[in-house]
């Protein structure tokens, strides 16, 4: 069983691997955001990115950087299955998976125009924003020296696999294909 985490910046294109993944290889999904839509529901919490962040910082101080990362950790093991979590966000969530063992770190990057434009098409309550929001949403995701916030710069360099997505969907997926061999073809 391996596990793979997959990070990177916004659009980048992390749900299209994920996608890929699932469909064509069956590997169960876990995903950061999904959890944190589920407490936010819980908790009367409007549904956007900045309640998101909240949630999440609150939630990794409260318990600890990778608090998360390992509850879906812990889903993952239950399902027997390859798994993958999604939307890795700080150092210190790679830390403590890295530590459980079989796991790989996937990190997905584009330029930041066809990030938007990828964004506003998949139109999602938490992407409905200007482009100018989302530069700001993610520059300060980018790089905080807290271990309880997002540090996407460093998840991004932590990577032992990136993946540069300005090309097409199909281009994506051939390149994560040839990774899944090594990695399926070395368990």
């Amino acid at each position: 069983m391996i596990i793979i985490g997959i990070t990177g910046t916004l659009g980048a294109g992390k749900g299209t691997m994920v996608d890929y993944l699932v469909q064509k290889r069956g590997f169960a999904h876990f995903s950061v955001r999904s959890y944190l839509q589920r407490e936010m529901e819980k908790r009367n919490m409007p549904n956007n990115r900045d309640s998101m962040t909240l949630l999440a910082n609150e939630l990794r101080a409260q318990y600890s950087p990778s608090f998360i990362t390992d509850e879906l950790y812990k889903e993952a093991i239950e399902s027997g299955q390859h798994c993958i979590i999604e939307s890795i966000r700080t150092p210190g969530e790679i830390d403590s998976l890295q530590q459980k063992g079989s796991f790989f770190l996937f990190a997905v990057d584009a330029d930041a125009q066809v990030r938007y434009n990828r964004i506003k098409l998949r139109a999602s309550a938490t992407d409905d924003i200007s482009f100018d929001t989302f530069k700001s949403n993610e520059a300060r995701e980018m790089n905080n020296e807290d271990p309880n916030k997002q540090n996407l710069k460093k998840c991004i360099a932590m990577a032992d696999y990136r993946f540069d997505n300005n090309g097409s969907f199909e281009q994506l997926q051939q390149e994560t294909e040839l990774v899944i061999e090594k990695l399926l073809n070395n368990e």
